[in-house]
């Protein structure tokens, strides 16, 4: 999948630049192969850099309520200074690494709503800097991640929604400044569960699961949340059940009513 833009900011006979993925299909800790195209215009004209990178579509929580933000990351520099003569064609190959943190778009063979992430091209003429629009990427889950929605589904729960969000979960090994939630909707042997909401944070070892439980109200007791989380080794996930792990740790919050 290819996008071709014209850089009107340099003015008539601007260069024009088609960004191609390889394989659109990655996973956190892979690689993103393509290859950028640039061709010249009807003019001279002086590339200062050229550099690509991820950019993911994310909640920001404000004052006035909820708004869109793109956040950029992973980008890198793919070469500096070059004379692009007219008519000229460079093609530019790039390997991306995808953070190991990346949010997945993917769930079920299908695509997640709302999971806008993707390889932005930016380059350099003239003092001025353009940026492509977004190239989607399909990031799938880890093995270990997939163990554990699969685990969800097993218990009966259903998929609800998905969305990321600026900022930080405390006591993680975060590094992006945003995180996904992946939310479910409870089934019924978890009577004081409205819904469970799922975050992955990995490195290349290891990844946090958090699980922030939506607990309904009991006789008297408000509506509350329940935080729990624990750490997964990528290479021996396999090693647990991860079905009869979970439900005996949502039996612990939402096997009954809270009624005290």
């Amino acid at each position: 999948m290819g996008f071709k833009k014209l850089f009107a900011s340099v003015g008539i006979g601007a260069a024009s630049v088609d960004t191609v993925l390889h394989e659109p299909n990655v996973v956190p800790g892979g690689v993103v192969q393509g290859e950028v195209r640039i061709e010249g215009g009807s003019v001279v004209q002086e590339i200062q850099g050229l550099s690509v990178g991820l950019q993911a579509r994310v909640e920001v929580e404000t004052n006035d309520g909820e708004r869109k933000q793109n956040i950029e990351f992973g980008r890198q520099q793919l070469g500096g200074a070059l004379t692009l003569q007219e008519g000229s064609q460079h093609t530019v190959p790039f390997q991306l690494a995808v953070p190991w943190e990346t949010p997945i778009t993917m769930f079920m063979g299908q695509p997640l709503p709302a999971m806008n992430i993707g390889v932005t091209t930016e380059l350099a003429i003239a003092r001025a800097v353009d940026s492509t629009d977004l190239d989607p990427v399909n990031v799938h889950p880890l093995p270990a991640q997939q163990a554990v929605l699969d685990a969800f589904g097993a218990l009966g729960f259903r998929f609800k929604n998905a969305d990321m969000e600026k900022g930080r979960i405390r006591g993680t090994r975060q590094q992006l400044p945003f995180y996904q939630e992946i939310e479910f909707f409870a089934p019924q042997q978890y009577r004081g569960l409205n819904q469970v909401e799922v975050s992955f944070v990995a490195d290349g070892g290891e990844m946090d699961v958090v699980m922030e439980m939506d607990k309904k109200p009991g006789l008297f007791t408000g509506q509350s949340d329940s935080f729990r989380s624990f750490p997964v080794d990528l290479a021996r996930f396999q090693e647990t059940d991860w079905t009869g792990y979970i439900n005996q740790w949502l039996t612990e919050v939402g096997g009954k009513r809270n009624w005290l």
